[in-house]
């Protein structure tokens, strides 16, 4: 079967690539999902943080589900909260359980990251409230003459993950070394659609005691069966 390229990939597709190659697959390639208990409880403490707003609290600018988008590095998608503070930025992601031992949640927030440095820079948006309303785009379409808390800032140098599993907000870098490792998961997923062969499962069954898709994907049925 012959894949039909997207223009751009989710940034959310990027978590599950660099979690497991075959898992990227399954949901983007094949669209399957298994909606079962874990994932449906990781949707409903995602409702708040998934409903589109802004809120100021003094200083402080809270964008809720704010959509962003890199033609660079042709990925778009959704940050679940934007924090704006003293010209700081900082994207904020939200997660079900705890802080693991992978990079797939910080190469999600890093991508989220870079697409709101592109938007900023190149974009030229401005992030603002004024009027109790968000304005998002350019300096000339910002309209309100009593908006508060503009943002000049460019470079979004750290954002936060935070896990409902532990109820701990944990700070990412996006150091040079988090920003590479990003743009090489990216094109790895290039590279792989353009093979176009389903990847094999990985053999860190840790990784799929976890997964919500192994009754899909029967790592261990699949390895038997190639050996």
């Amino acid at each position: 079967m012959t894949i039909e390229l997207p223009d751009y990939l989710p940034i959310s597709m990027l978590n599950a690539f660099e979690y497991c190659p075959r898992r990227f697959w399954i949901e983007f390639v094949d669209g399957e999902m298994e909606i079962n208990a874990h994932v449906l409880e990781g949707q409903i403490k995602h409702e708040r943080a998934h409903t589109v707003g802004a809120e100021q609290d003094g200083d402080q600018v809270t964008l809720r589900r704010l959509y962003v988008y890199s033609d660079r590095l042709r990925v778009t998608g959704f940050v679940d909260l934007v924090e704006i503070e003293g010209g700081v930025i900082a994207p904020v992601e939200y997660k079900k359980g705890s802080m693991g031992k992978w990079l797939n949640d910080h190469i999600q927030l890093c991508a989220q990251a870079m697409c709101l440095e592109e938007r900023l820079e190149v974009g030229g948006w401005k992030l603002e409230v004024g009027n109790g309303k968000l304005a998002v785009g350019a300096v000339e379409r910002a309209g309100s003459s009593n908006v508060q808390s503009p943002t000049s800032t460019r470079s979004v140098q750290f954002g936060f993950i935070f896990y409902f599993g532990s109820r701990r907000r944990e700070r990412v870098e996006f150091d040079q070394t988090l920003r590479d490792k990003t743009m090489e998961t990216i094109e790895r997923i290039w590279k792989l659609l353009e093979e176009n062969v389903k990847p094999a499962p990985i053999e860190k069954y840790a990784k799929c005691r976890e997964c919500s898709l192994e009754a899909i994907c029967l790592p261990r049925e699949v390895r038997q069966l190639v050996k």
